[in-house]
C-alpha cells in the first residue's frame, strides 16, 4: 500500500535549482519512491545562521512503499551523493532533504521525528508544502494531530 510522504528541499552552495531537481530526479530511480508532485522554487533567506547565501527551497510530494525510517535513509543517501557535509547546524549545504510529514505516522525518536518539528515555524517550508498538498485543510489537520500526539508521548 503506497502512502503520501512530503518531503522539504533546500540548497545554498551551488545552483540550488539545478540541484533540488537533481536530487527529485534522484528519488525516480529508488525503488518504492513515486515523486508526485514538486512545488515551485522559492529563494529564502537563511533560518538559524544567518552568515551565509541565501537558499534555494521546494517541496515535494511523493507515494511510497517504504518506512518513514527507509524514505529518511534514501534522503540521507541522496544527500551524500550529492556531496552534502554536515559541519554545523544550520550551516551551508549542497542539498538538505527533510521528511516532513509521512500519512497517518508520527515519530518521536533521535533519528526521526514526524511530523518535522519546524514545519509550523518556517514560512520556507510552509508556503512549498502548500504548493504541493492536495487538500491543504486536511493537512494541517493532519499535522495539528501528530504534533498533539508526539506531544503526549
Amino acid at each position: 500500500m503506497l502512502k503520501t510522504a512530503f518531503l522539504a528541499f533546500g540548497s545554498n552552495i551551488g545552483n540550488g535549482e539545478k540541484t533540488i531537481l537533481a536530487a527529485w530526479d534522484a528519488l525516480r530511480r529508488v525503488p518504492g519512491v513515486l515523486p508526485d508532485a514538486l512545488s515551485d522554487m522559492y529563494i529564502t533567506k537563511p533560518w538559524g545562521y544567518a552568515d551565509q547565501p541565501d537558499f534555494t527551497n521546494a517541496c515535494g510530494r511523493v507515494k511510497t512503499s517504504l518506512s518513514p525510517e527507509a524514505l529518511l535513509g534514501v534522503c540521507l543517501g541522496i544527500e551524500a551523493g550529492m556531496g552534502r557535509v554536515r559541519r554545523f547546524k544550520n550551516g551551508p549545504r549542497v542539498i538538505d532533504i527533510d521528511l516532513l510529514i509521512y500519512e497517518g505516522e508520527t515519530r518521536n525518536t533521535q533519528e526521526l521525528r514526524l511530523p518535522h518539528p519546524g514545519v509550523w515555524e518556517r514560512s520556507f517550508v510552509l508556503k512549498p508544502l502548500a504548493d504541493v498538498a492536495d487538500n491543504k485543510i486536511v493537512l494541517l489537520s493532519d499535522i495539528e494531530s501528530a504534533l498533539q500526539k508526539t506531544e503526549d508521548e
